[in-house]
């Protein structure tokens, strides 16, 4: 090889090189472009903005991305829709006037940002929020802004960007999805202000409105679940004469996080896990099958947790009878009786919902509420008012004129509004409501009476046959089992219904599984989803359990319980239905090192709290006295705001009478959730559910499984664990790490201390539920409690109820998560 080729060869390697080098500059100014091996970064090396490509795509973007994240996440690209196909031409400049351009290979712009206003010597920069922003050089204030990419929102919102519409022209920004994962161009969804009335976000398919997050109520907007969201972030809603904006602030300033509109029209929240080098979904909508625009048609209702979802306002009739009684709602309601105008109609007042469209609204910020009603009453097209503002003790009016659109029952919070009635069907309301009401009453009443009479033949039953005679109760309830349900306030669905719902119980829709059987998700025709539990044919429970489900929830009504939506009792098929619980179980949370993260202190503590609120129901303030006898991290179910619902009562027992405890030969339940007296002894009393709960009280504090924790040291469990460290003044050692500086000390060491109370080796010692509550809502000093359950010192802690068993029908569940 001569001289010549040698050069040739080196001069290749050179050029190969070249696109991998890259000079980061702080500025672009007219004498300083930027060129495709270039990149701006921000002043503290959080962003950097060049030309990269997308996914496995060759084609060049300008781009503003995360300069410290692996993959590379971008949020904002300013030629979207004119890609460069050459990967090594690209230049990024600032013009004389002040306009930025994205040049191709042979010098032709392809993207300008095409400013407004002009500026004598413009300087280019990337901010630390992300925000490229040109200012004026030549101004006495070298500060001024010119021009911002924070006004030109691509699909992702940051902190500090600003959503506006004008009052005055009706234009505005929005959030606009991408094509496809990886094609930036202009997709089908937007999120934008509509400033029209009232002014409230909407999500739109090619400018059909598909979803609302609702209108703005002091905190954020009524659809959206502001409580938990307040412990993050701050939420902005600015409403002038000329126009409307909305952004947010982050509360702790080193949260990485961003809110994106996808490919499906979803909107998400990411949170940056450095833990796990990760982006952690935080929250997503809509959540829901009410939360699609106008599902139930005009005058209507939306409640996501009742069968059928749509139901007809007070005084309102569906528009075609037939078709709402199969399901299509979208005609929607038409009133019963017209409104008197000027004689004497009323309001018929909704709480928790979310507000209807308020697209044709009109408000006023400085109104009383009942200076509102006054002002719709005098206008006879005036059909609904609320207080705009719900902060406090509320502030200002907001009307609705013409028929209500796209309202509903929000699932953990929500607004109350008053609906425009006329007089003679507001004094028919009132007669249905006390009529309602004598009718439960009367119905409790029965069911208590069919209750007492189905347990008194079963006494009189196993009496006469002198032994338990467990088979011929099952035969006969297998037989009785329709007409029991025929006393219970529970809906029937066909099996050909729910085979369409499961896509015939397919194994793709399996959420889960336990003693009972399998667990599906399901979808009804009319959107609604629900969970399908399935008796198994191999099950070791049986119909037993199935009756338990049946008689026992679908006659409990809490709002930490889950509830019972229907049932089928078809061929040989046992089938409960369920509310859809979309956050799944607790378990899938506080045992995950990815997903325990979205679980703060605050949330933790209402959590425990709501079970404890559940339980206290069960075993006090219900018309029957249930002992679960199941209680742990996998049954407690989480709806849409995270908050807890105790399931699976398959294996629950009702006590009767004055009775608070009694023995079984069949011990069931969960290893590790079980006291002592029940596992050994088959004891079980309404304390062996206080046991259960203060173990997954330990588990939600640390973290940590009960029998997956093994104190190497001392070879303790994670109740001993929790007992030593608390006995050593060590308690907040106890604590999840992920937790980082979210956690209430004195909340801790309270919440730690209630969960050894509950469980203390003897069941005499431990709390009932209703000392519980009290504990977790005082400041009452607490009782020191005594060694825990299982712990190396043992006593005999129940001498009194010991009684025969046989090993094979012990029953315990040994959790594999």
């Amino acid at each position: 090889m001569d001289s010549y080729e040698v050069m040739i060869v080196w001069f290749s390697l050179l050029f190969s090189l070249i696109p991998s080098i890259s000079t980061r500059l702080s500025s672009i100014t007219l004498d300083q472009p930027l060129h495709h091996n270039e990149t701006l970064v921000s002043a503290s090396g959080t962003f950097e903005a060049g030309f990269f490509s997308t996914g496995s795509s060759q084609r060049q973007y300008f781009c503003i991305c995360y300069k410290n994240i692996s993959p590379r996440t971008i949020v904002w690209v300013a030629n979207r829709n004119t890609p460069l196909d050459n990967n090594f031409t690209g230049v990024f400049k600032v013009s004389d006037e002040g306009n930025l351009v994205v040049l191709d290979g042979i010098g032709a712009s392809v993207w300008s940002s095409n400013a407004s206003t002009t500026s004598q010597k413009p300087i280019v920069q990337l901010l630390d929020s992300g925000n490229l922003v040109v200012k004026d050089g030549g101004t006495n204030s070298p500060e001024k802004v010119v021009w911002q990419s924070f006004d030109f929102p691509g699909d992702t919102l940051l902190p500090g960007m600003k959503l506006r519409s004008s009052l005055v022209t009706g234009a505005h920004s929005s959030l606009t999805s991408w094509r496809d994962t990886e094609d930036p161009a202009l997709g089908e969804y937007s999120m934008y202000i509509d400033p029209r009335g009232f002014p409230q976000r909407v999500t739109t398919k090619g400018g059909t409105w598909l979803y609302r997050a609702g209108s703005w109520n002091g905190y954020q907007f009524s659809g959206v679940p502001w409580q938990l969201l307040h412990n993050f972030f701050n939420y902005y809603f600015v409403l002038t004469p000329k126009e409307v904006y909305y952004e947010y602030e982050l509360l702790e300033p080193s949260v990485v996080t961003r809110f994106v509109i996808n490919q499906e029209g979803l909107g998400q929240r990411f949170t940056w896990s450095e833990r796990t080098q990760s982006w952690e979904l935080f929250a997503s909508g809509p959540r829901d099958q009410c939360e699609n625009y106008g599902l139930c048609g005009a005058n209507s209702v939306c409640k996501i947790n009742s069968y059928p979802i749509c139901e007809c306002l007070e005084g309102f009739l569906p528009k075609f009878e037939e078709k709402w009684r199969s399901l299509d709602w979208s005609d929607g309601c038409v009133r019963g009786t017209k409104l008197g105008c000027d004689d004497g109609d009323g309001f018929v007042k909704y709480e928790g919902m979310r507000l209807p469209d308020t697209s044709s609204s009109w408000f006023d910020t400085s109104m009383s509420l009942d200076e509102c009603e006054s002002v719709c009453l005098k206008n006879c097209s005036c059909t609904a008012y609320t207080s705009l503002d719900i902060r406090g003790d509320g502030s200002g009016c907001l009307l609705w004129f013409g028929n209500i659109v796209d309202m509903g029952k929000h699932v953990s919070q929500g607004q109350e509004i008053y609906i425009r009635m006329a007089a003679s069907e507001l004094d028919q309301t009132w007669h249905k409501r006390h009529a309602s009401t004598k009718l439960v009453v009367i119905l409790a009443t029965i069911a208590t009476f069919i209750v007492g009479l189905i347990l008194g033949s079963v006494i009189y039953i196993r009496r006469k046959l002198g032994k338990p005679g467990k088979t011929n109760i099952i035969d006969q309830m297998h037989h009785s089992i329709k007409h029991e349900k025929k006393d219970i306030d529970l809906p029937t669905l066909d099996l050909s219904t729910i085979d369409n719902a499961t896509s015939n119980f397919s194994a793709s829709n399996i959420l889960g599984e336990g003693g009972f059987g399998p667990v599906y998700k399901g979808v009804l025709a009319n959107g609604q989803e629900i969970a399908v539990k399935r008796l198994s044919k191999n099950s070791g429970q049986g119909l037993d359990e199935f009756r338990n489900e049946v008689v026992l929830i679908a006659n409990l009504q809490h709002r930490n319980l889950v509830k019972i939506l229907g049932c089928c009792i078809q061929d040989d098929e046992r089938i409960l239905i369920y509310e859809f619980m979309p956050n799944r179980s607790l378990d899938l949370y506080i045992f995950d090192r990815t997903r325990k993260k979205l679980l703060d202190w605050n949330k933790r503590f209402q959590i425990i709290s709501g079970i404890a609120r559940g339980l206290l129901y069960l075993h006090h303030d219900s018309r029957l006295r249930i002992i679960h006898r199941d209680i742990k991290t996998s049954n407690i179910l989480l709806d849409n705001d995270m908050n807890p619902k105790i399931s699976d009562f398959g294996l629950a027992r009702m006590l009767v009478g004055d009775h608070t405890k009694a023995n079984t030969k069949r011990v069931v339940g969960t290893h590790g959730y079980m006291p002592p007296e029940y596992a050994v002894y088959g004891s079980f009393s309404v304390k062996s559910d206080v046991f259960s709960f203060g173990v997954i009280v330990l588990e939600i504090v640390s973290g940590r499984k009960n029998t997956k924790f093994l104190d190497p040291l001392n070879q303790l469990n994670l109740i001993g664990h929790a007992w030593r460290l608390w006995s050593e003044g060590r308690t907040l050692e106890l604590i999840d790490e992920s937790l980082d500086d979210s956690i209430i000390e004195s909340e801790v060491l309270k919440i730690v201390h209630v969960g050894l109370l509950c469980v203390q080796e003897r069941p005499e010692d431990r709390p009932n539920m209703s000392s519980v509550v009290l504990m977790l809502n005082g400041d009452r000093p607490l009782p020191r409690p005594k060694l825990p359950a299982f712990y190396p010192h043992q006593e005999d802690f129940s001498s009194s109820s010991k009684c025969e068993f046989s090993s094979n029908e012990l029953s315990i569940t040994l959790e594999a998560r």
